[in-house]
């Protein structure tokens, strides 16, 4: 998936807090003890969910698979130091192909793993999600948007 596809979907922020509050609410009948963020996507999803299921515990596993706009390969940065279990809760921003779900399942086999948005290949590999994204749709999250002026129209001439 690469930024030439012609079809984008753009998240504000507060649809993007409203869709994680809408996951958390699927998640309250869990009792979840701990958090593994994944970084840089599920960091902002991570600190909601913490909030509205009231869990302190937060640590981050570092992962990079974009170069921007490009997947590649896989490459852990940093791994989390919470041991897996099915009370630890994985976040993630979306599930794209699946490549970043298949290497966290192997690393957390019984935590459960959450995204707020999924497209159709990644989807099988998340436990909870909330949107549904074509895969050949690119997200544009807010914190890869600025806020700009926009020249009116009738100036435009």
């Amino acid at each position: 998936m690469s930024l030439t596809s012609n079809k984008m979907f753009y998240v504000s922020w507060e649809a993007f807090h409203r869709a994680t509050k809408e996951l958390a609410k699927g998640l309250l009948n869990r009792n979840f003890d701990s958090i593994v963020a994944v970084s840089r996507g599920g960091l902002v999803p991570a600190a909601i969910l913490a909030r509205e299921l009231n869990i302190r515990v937060v640590d981050s596993i570092c992962v990079s698979s974009y170069d921007h706009d490009q997947q590649r390969e896989l490459k852990v940065l940093k791994d989390a130091a919470l041991a897996d279990s099915p009370r630890l809760l994985i976040v993630d921003d979306l599930v794209d192909t699946g490549e970043t779900a298949k290497a966290l399942r192997e690393h957390f086999p019984t935590a459960c793993f959450v995204t707020v948005y999924a497209k159709p290949q990644g989807k099988p590999l998340v436990d909870h999600y909330v949107t549904d994204i074509e895969q050949d749709t690119w997200i544009q999250l807010p914190w890869d948007m600025e806020l700009a002026y926009s020249t009116p129209l009738a100036e435009q001439k």
